[in-house]
């Protein structure tokens, strides 16, 4: 269920000055859905242009003096694509853009002809600027996007992606609310659900808002003076964004501080926004048969909500629209804490395992990541928590090319991507090449973002 992150496409040029979408659509809440509570935060209404002070007494490590304070990446956010005298050009490639997709879902949904919803559309565009998808095309969008993902291993199930559309929810509080509503209903006790969660589009005269996370739940990494980190060295800009927006954090800097919230409502001051705890499931990570393992102290989020990549159905641009799939155990074991540049744990375990590392030739790496690996699944399971492993989605995989063949469709596959980053070779997506292009809808990251890794399954 994975995406192409770390991709990047240019801007949307639809955008056009002084046109909007007409608002005089009610888009009420689904029937059943109860609104979610709005989370206890800390709001600190800094303006963008005001973030470069001293870190506040309250961070737990101060960012090194030599040290540049808010990353340029993060520092000014863009307001959105405009067009600058290409109007003609704009309207005719988001013309283009919407025929080609109302097409697409006319023709796999056998909705009938698309010729009255083509007329319906290209009335919109010419009035507004835009145009707005209905329910339907919107969930059929953000699942052929999903389809089209060439990074994601777990594309198998991907008719199965819920979503909640939230169009009409722009204002920072609202978002941070929805956002943990989407984790909460994400992780189901454990059962974790392949979920989408769509925010306000960019329109003409205004850009949609923006979740800098990259994904809803990430732990903090402190810098150090002597240019350490404590924590997920990943992580370390948007936690130097966090303290300087007046983030306490924790007291005493964890390796495993829960980050809050950091959201851009367009026109207004990014806002930290705290997740509660109890929303958050973690799970301890143990060993099935080293006891010493779980002395490490080493633990894990459930569910990967991507939140700093944007969704591009039919030419309208979605950039805030967080969505998960589930964990494959190569993704916290090898990456989020095998890397060098993360948590670097096989050197520990290792040591632990009572294996020589003096040498590289003593494969004391294979080993202490094989462990790792089967740590992760052993903790998630005996938690209840929904996780793959990399040998049983690669066949999977394979399974879905098969099916995508056989409906007479291309499947884009980035093979750096798809192949696992634990015994490759040993898994059947090792042993063949794939084309890999890009095909919308689709998710894009969003121009500056973070590039580091997602750790999560599907790749996100």
């Amino acid at each position: 269920m994975g995406l192409n992150q770390g991709r990047i496409l240019p801007d949307s040029r639809w955008r056009l000055p002084g046109r909007s979408r007409p608002r005089d659509r009610a888009h009420a809440q689904p029937p059943g859905e109860e609104c979610a509570m709005r989370p206890a935060f800390q709001a600190c209404p800094v303006a963008v242009a005001e973030t470069e002070t001293a870190v506040p007494a309250t961070c737990p490590v101060a960012v090194a003096e030599t040290e540049t304070a808010v990353p340029a990446d993060l520092h000014v956010l863009p307001a959105g694509p405009s067009l600058a005298g290409e109007d003609s050009f704009a309207l005719a490639s988001l013309v283009a853009s919407a025929e080609r997709f109302i097409r697409l879902f006319h023709s796999e949904t056998q909705a009938g002809t698309p010729d009255s919803r083509l007329r319906q559309v290209r009335r919109e565009i010419e009035t507004a600027g835009t145009y707005w998808h209905t329910p339907a095309e919107l969930a059929f969008g953000a699942r052929v996007a999903w389809r089209n993902s060439s990074r994601c291993i777990g594309r198998l199930y991907w008719r199965s992606l819920r979503v909640r559309d939230r169009r009409e929810v722009t204002t920072a509080s609202d978002i941070a609310a929805e956002s943990i509503a989407h984790l909460r209903e994400a992780t189901n006790g454990g059962r974790i659900r392949p979920l989408i969660t769509v925010f306000a589009p960019d329109e003409p005269d205004r850009p949609g808002p923006r979740i800098l996370n990259s994904q809803l739940v990430r732990y903090a990494g402190y810098e150090t003076a002597d240019g350490t980190v404590i924590g997920d060295p990943a992580n370390a800009a948007l936690t130097r964004l966090a303290c300087h927006l007046g983030w306490p954090g924790t007291g005493q800097a964890g390796r495993f501080d829960l980050l809050p919230l950091v959201v851009h409502e367009p026109g207004a001051m990014l806002t930290l926004h705290e997740l509660p705890a109890g929303e958050v499931l973690e799970i301890a990570i143990g060993h099935p048969e080293f006891g010493w393992f779980a002395d490490l102290g080493l633990r894990w989020y459930a569910v990967p909500v991507i939140s700093d990549m944007y969704l591009e159905i039919g030419g309208i641009r979605y950039p805030a629209a967080p969505f998960n799939g589930w964990y494959m155990c190569t993704e916290i074991g090898s990456r989020d804490l095998g890397d060098t540049g993360r948590y670097d744990q096989l050197p520990v375990i290792a040591r632990q395992m009572g294996l020589g590392t003096d040498s590289d030739r003593t494969l004391w790496k294979d080993k202490a990541l094989t462990e790792l690996n089967l740590a992760v699944l052993h903790s998630f399971s005996a938690a209840g928590v929904t996780i793959a492993d990399h040998h049983t989605e690669s066949v999977r995989f394979l399974q879905h090319l098969a099916r995508e063949e056989g409906q007479g469709r291309a499947c884009p596959a980035d093979w750096s991507w798809i192949v696992p980053p634990a015994a490759s070779s040993a898994t059947p997506v090792f042993h063949r090449t794939y084309q890999d292009f890009d095909q919308a809808p689709n998710f894009y990251r969003h121009p500056g973002a973070q590039q580091g890794q997602a750790g999560l399954f599907p790749r996100w």
